[in-house]
């Protein structure tokens, strides 16, 4: 049975790359990996006004990131960090009394056309999501920073660079035997 990943589309982007990957990986690894894209390009801004009573489309987010065996995210580099419409997803998730993500077993894949990938971003991801209220369990090392991925997805969404396709492979093959090990610990 494969495991049911929701995965955290940090980018807005209708042309996201971060999308693209997660595409590529849910076509490659659907016999292990169930992968469902998740985007957010919609979710209100969080706000503590009505953190109890989200509007529909966030508390749809919420149960659909909840529904899941464990979680991915995919995470673009703006700036330096993260895209703001991430940590506005993140805060709703650690908000609300219901800690979607806690305990729940994750791990990290970001693309940018720069040539080091995502990896700012992506330790800013992780300092964020450290804190207790969040807390996934993520698959420690194994970064994923897919660097010039203009480079290496091809017009149809496939990935063409085999050192990467190899390297993934091994990252996934690496999570799944951390989320057998992880998986007694993941809220029910």
């Amino acid at each position: 049975m494969a495991i049911k990943v929701k995965a955290i589309i940090g980018s807005t982007s209708s042309t996201s790359y971060n999308l693209k990957l997660v595409e590529y990986m849910r076509n490659r690894y659907a016999d292990r990996l169930d992968i469902v894209p998740v985007l957010i390009n919609d979710l209100e801004m969080f706000s503590i006004d009505i953190e109890n009573q989200p509007p529909a489309n966030v508390q749809a987010f919420k149960d659909d990131v909840k529904d899941s065996d464990a979680v991915l995210f995919a995470v673009p580099e703006y700036n330096f960090s993260i895209p703001g419409a991430l940590k506005n997803a993140i805060d709703w998730l650690s908000r609300g009394g219901r800690l979607e993500l806690q305990k729940k077993p994750g791990f990290i894949v970001g693309a940018s056309m720069g040539v080091f990938g995502s990896i700012r971003a992506q330790l800013h991801l992780r300092e964020i999501l450290s804190n207790p209220a969040l807390a996934p369990a993520l698959l420690p090392g194994n970064e994923v920073y897919v660097g010039s991925v203009h480079e290496k997805i091809n017009e149809a969404g496939e990935l063409t660079d085999q050192a990467t396709i190899d390297f993934l492979d091994a990252v996934v093959n690496n999570f799944i035997a951390f989320y057998e090990k992880t998986k007694g610990t993941v809220n029910a």
